[in-house]
């Protein structure tokens, strides 16, 4: 079972000034500014440009905000840790900037740190950089300057072009727990390389050089890990994918269900006897089709293929264990089509085997919380079916409402539908199990038609109707 971690939420010391002007503070002739305040609702933070980076690494830390990167957005500009995190960028210029944050739309400010409840708390490595998450569909490398790294079964081989004059580099990342010390890479005539034993996944990681550590500058890849460190991304792929022939065509794109049908991003590398692409697939299945020059092709060297809306057919990839999904009866009918969340509710995909009893097939998925229905002769089933949860691996439990008629559980795992997971009594509690990915999740409860968030969790986070979404992260 995945262990659910409730941690104790961390409170930034805010200063409530009033009657401050919030404008037109970034000017060229005045002291350094460094200010962290509360104003009519928002929070703010207005800053010099060329403040010293002691002075900065002090302000982070004491308003304990390293998670917005405010050096990476000083420096290049890069401001992707303050939207992930609710900032709004409301003055930036080369002498300074000034961002902002609502304080969860709350109306007393007379004690803002008592009405702020931040889940953004310290997480383990397993949360932060998990290798296999269902939230990741796929993955592929791109890399400039030199090849992808080579990967012979289970083992990847790191290379580091160059930097031939240090003394040592190591190779530290989410699959040694960020240890600068643990990974020694091996000097060759052309730069430094390193095997690591990988699964196939998603993998964060940074090279050492004489103890400076630095991203991979030849991998395109790189993400903010949320703490204001800029990490290089692999995919150990589990899949390639191989179109044999058309060796005069100039460019060959892979698109399919896994992309949202992205007919520009795939592009795949040619080889002597055609074009390959290797990818991390999470497990379930994908339709997919080559573009070569412009033009749309099934797969002609797999017999596994969907018709789809265009009369042709889109070739099909199966990742992971195959489900049996059964509906019974209905025996006199010609036609079932399976229908639901897995492949986006497509009505002219999936049709049924009809045996003695009803119908049935087999379609392989992934973990996760599904919806499904079937169409019967051209119509919809009117009664909704029983969601299909693989995986499950936490309960939900909500507590102190033993005399509600009924109790729903609604979260991004099962994108907040409100009336499909609807909570079983045991006891005086209310129970669901589903499954959660790796990482940080969000849910409420409806009772009897009141949303609310759990009583029983200290964490939560505002949402877009001024009321509270509870916080859970999923650990393994």
């Amino acid at each position: 079972m995945m262990r659910c971690i409730f941690k104790k939420a961390v409170f930034p010391r805010i200063t409530l000034l009033t009657g401050m002007v919030l404008l037109g503070f970034l000017t060229v002739a005045q002291p350094p500014v460094r200010i962290y305040t509360v104003k009519d609702g928002r929070m703010f933070i207005m800053m010099d440009k060329q403040i010293k980076e002691p002075s900065l690494d002090s302000f982070i830390n004491q308003y304990e905000i390293a998670n917005l990167a405010l050096k990476d957005f000083i420096r290049r500009g890069f401001k992707d840790s303050l939207v992930k995190f609710g900032w709004k960028i409301e003055e930036n210029n080369d002498a300074g900037f000034m961002i902002s944050k609502p304080l969860f739309g709350l109306d007393d400010l007379d004690n803002p740190v008592n009405k702020i409840n931040f889940t953004q708390t310290d997480q383990s490595f397993a949360v932060r950089f998990p290798a296999v998450n269902n939230g990741i569909t796929y993955g592929y490398n791109r890399f400039r300057n030199k090849s992808s790294f080579t990967v012979r079964d289970s083992v990847t081989t790191f290379f580091l072009r160059s930097n031939l004059e240090v003394r040592s580099v190591m190779l530290a990342g989410s699959f040694n727990e960020w240890d600068p010390n643990a990974l020694a890479m091996r000097k060759t005539d052309s730069g430094w390389i390193a095997d690591v034993k990988l699964g196939p996944g998603k993998y964060w990681y940074k090279f050492v050089l004489d103890g400076n550590w630095r991203i991979d500058q030849d991998n395109r890849l790189s993400e903010n890990d949320g703490q204001g460190n800029i990490n290089s991304v692999f995919y150990k792929p589990n899949t390639v994918f191989r179109l044999d022939g058309f060796i005069n065509a100039r460019k060959v794109v892979l698109s399919g269900s896994f992309n949202q049908w992205k007919h520009e991003e795939l592009q795949m590398e040619k080889t002597a006897t055609g074009w390959q692409l290797p990818l991390y697939l999470a497990d379930g299945t994908y339709t997919y089709r080559f573009v070569v020059d412009g033009r749309w092709m099934e797969d002609p060297a797999n017999p596994d293929k969907y018709k789809n809306e265009f009369d042709q057919f889109n070739s099909v990839i199966r990742k992971g264990k195959p489900y049996i999904l059964k509906l019974d009866g209905y025996t006199n009918a010609s036609k079932v089509v399976l229908s639901g969340s897995f492949n986006n509710w497509r009505e002219d995909e999936l049709y049924m085997n009809k045996t003695a009893t009803g119908w049935e097939l087999a379609y392989t998925l992934g973990p996760g919380n599904y919806d499904y229905n079937f169409l019967v002769d051209g119509k919809r089933l009117a009664i909704a079916q029983e969601p299909l949860i693989i995986g499950a691996n936490h309960t939900f439990r909500l507590k102190g409402f033993s005399s509600a008629k009924a109790v729903y559980l609604a979260g991004d795992f099962n994108n907040w539908n409100t009336r499909n997971l609807a909570m079983k009594r045991e006891g005086d509690d209310w129970v669901f199990s589903v499954h959660l990915s790796v990482g940080k999740h969000l849910y409420r409860f409806g009772v009897d038609g009141s949303w609310i968030k759990d009583p029983q969790n200290p964490l939560w986070e505002p949402n877009e109707a001024r009321t509270q979404n509870s916080v859970i992260w999923a650990d393994k």
